[in-house]
């Protein structure tokens, strides 16, 4: 039954709720429903406006990773945590909530079913126990992208009559000044909302706060994927009334272009032709370009490690410039900020960006370095052993298979710098199986919940569709937990 939001007159002080979610993700949403259907007055509060609500979510591929044996995904988390332990408890609650999702989204009014490529490529780490459990990517009407998961949480909410307050981010968190205990929200403009059951942070991950990805990336001005309103909100609130972290190294990053007028970027996708490789700063390329790597990270030497994890310059020639557009647009691959909210679409030559100055031109390898700041000598060299790997058809320095060994050979010649570009962070405040807060002594900081990339499960590796399914999963569990909590 839908509850009406109770009506407010300006001499209100306080507003009193039962839960107040912060932010309307996939986490946010599911939380908010959650709690509702479990009785509780809510109010979700959403930092950006309609046309931009629902961060990552509303621009993500929208899909979620299904299976049907919560002992075997949990021996696949364990193995994709390495040496990063879980608590077992988390690793339960995960393991058996997310075999509900697809469930769960189908009991919102949705059209679930798997999709195609996903659903048969099977698992990004085939290699790990565990990973038998993939069941594929699925998804609204089986289709990614195009903001249609969440369109279907955003109906959800409304049809419930839930209360959805875009433009009003939080910016503080109230506590009982004798217990810890969280009470409340202050939001931008001084209004105080009391929850007299919890709060939970949904607000996303730091992304977009370039001193943060800073701090605890070490990363210098890369650009976002997604929704740069990902400022660490729900981090900064939670350290301030005690909270420990947890995951804050961990990310997904992608080799990504930059428009200099913009902090949003461009997933390179190098679909038509696979000449192209990365060199640092020195001009010395470091790393298999094409190693098979999962959603952050690539198996290097026998080590499950983030890929790509430094700031990297993109070479490539006059042939693979030529073969197709280096970025996908929403017919390839209909995610990320630039390509659903804006509606750019990549040029077909490319020689749009190249003529924006977005990705720089030579007609030598020494003009090219010229252009970029790179040290000739050093391109030079690095482009020549490329090619003679490409010639014995053997990278023998890095790997990179044969298929992918084309060569760099017709000029003129480009590059690009990557930052890399940031898809998403996963570090955030440290949380239990009840997706309760927990301060840095160990104890529960009650009333405090937090769900989705503001807190991710994920230690270190993950597989395709885990970061949905992961809001989901804890944010019913925030939401139904804080509705039966007494404050």
């Amino acid at each position: 039954m839908s509850r009406e939001p109770e009506p407010r007159t300006e001499c209100d002080d306080v507003e009193q709720v039962d839960v107040v979610i912060v932010g309307m993700g996939a986490a946010g949403c599911a939380a908010a429903l959650a709690a509702h259907d479990a009785g509780a007055r809510v109010v979700v509060l959403e930092k950006s406006g309609a046309d931009e609500a629902g961060g990552n979510t509303r621009v993500s591929g929208g899909g979620w990773f299904h299976h049907d044996d919560p002992e075997r995904a949990a021996v696949y988390l364990r193995a994709l945590c390495g040496d990063r332990a879980l608590p077992e408890p988390i690793v339960e609650a995960w393991s058996h909530g997310t075999r509900q999702v697809s469930a769960w989204v189908s009991s919102l009014g949705a059209d679930v079913g798997p999709h195609g490529h996903y659903n048969s490529a099977g698992a990004e780490y085939p290699e790990l126990p565990g990973s038998d459990c993939y069941g594929g990517l699925h998804c609204v009407e089986g289709v990614l992208g195009h903001g249609r998961l969440f369109a279907v949480l955003e109906k959800a909410l409304r049809d419930r009559g839930i209360d959805v307050r875009h433009e009003t981010p939080a910016t503080r968190l109230t506590t009982d000044s004798a217990t810890g205990t969280v009470t409340g929200v202050v939001t931008a403009g001084g209004g105080r909302i009391t929850a007299g059951r919890g709060v939970v942070l949904a607000t996303g991950g730091f992304e977009g706060n370039q001193e943060l990805v800073r701090t605890h990336l070490g990363l210098e001005d890369v650009p976002v994927w997604g929704s740069t309103a990902a400022t660490g909100d729900g981090l900064r609130m939670a350290q301030e009334v005690g909270a420990d972290l947890w995951h804050m190294d961990n990310m997904m990053a992608v080799n990504g272009i930059t428009d200099p007028s913009s902090r949003h970027g461009y997933f390179a996708m190098f679909i038509h032709s696979r000449g192209v490789i990365w060199v640092d700063e020195t001009g010395h390329r470091f790393v298999d370009e094409f190693v098979p790597s999962g959603h952050g990270q690539a198996l290097i030497d026998g080590q499950y490690v983030l890929h790509p994890h430094r700031p990297m310059w993109v070479v490539f020639d006059e042939k693979t410039r030529s073969a197709g557009p280096i970025s996908g647009s929403a017919d390839v691959l209909p995610v990320g900020w630039n390509v659903l909210m804006k509606g750019y679409r990549w040029s077909s030559d490319n020689m749009t960006e190249i003529e924006a100055g977005w990705i720089q031109r030579g007609e030598t390898l020494e003009e090219l370095a010229a252009a970029t700041g790179l040290p000739a000598d050093a391109l030079a060299e690095s482009v020549s052993a490329y090619n003679a790997a490409c010639a014995a058809g053997v990278d023998e320095r890095f790997g990179r298979s044969a298929p992918t060994l084309v060569p760099l050979l017709e000029p003129p010649f480009y590059a690009y710098r990557s930052g890399p570009m940031l898809a998403w962070t996963n570090g955030g405040p440290r949380r239990d199986e009840h997706a309760r807060v927990l301060a840095t002594d160990g104890t529960v900081i009650e009333g405090l919940y937090a769900a989705g990339t503001v807190s991710s499960t994920f230690s270190w590796a993950k597989d395709g569709g885990f970061h949905i399914a992961d809001a989901f999963v804890f944010g019913r569990i925030a939401g139904a937990h804080a509705a039966r909590r007494i404050g």
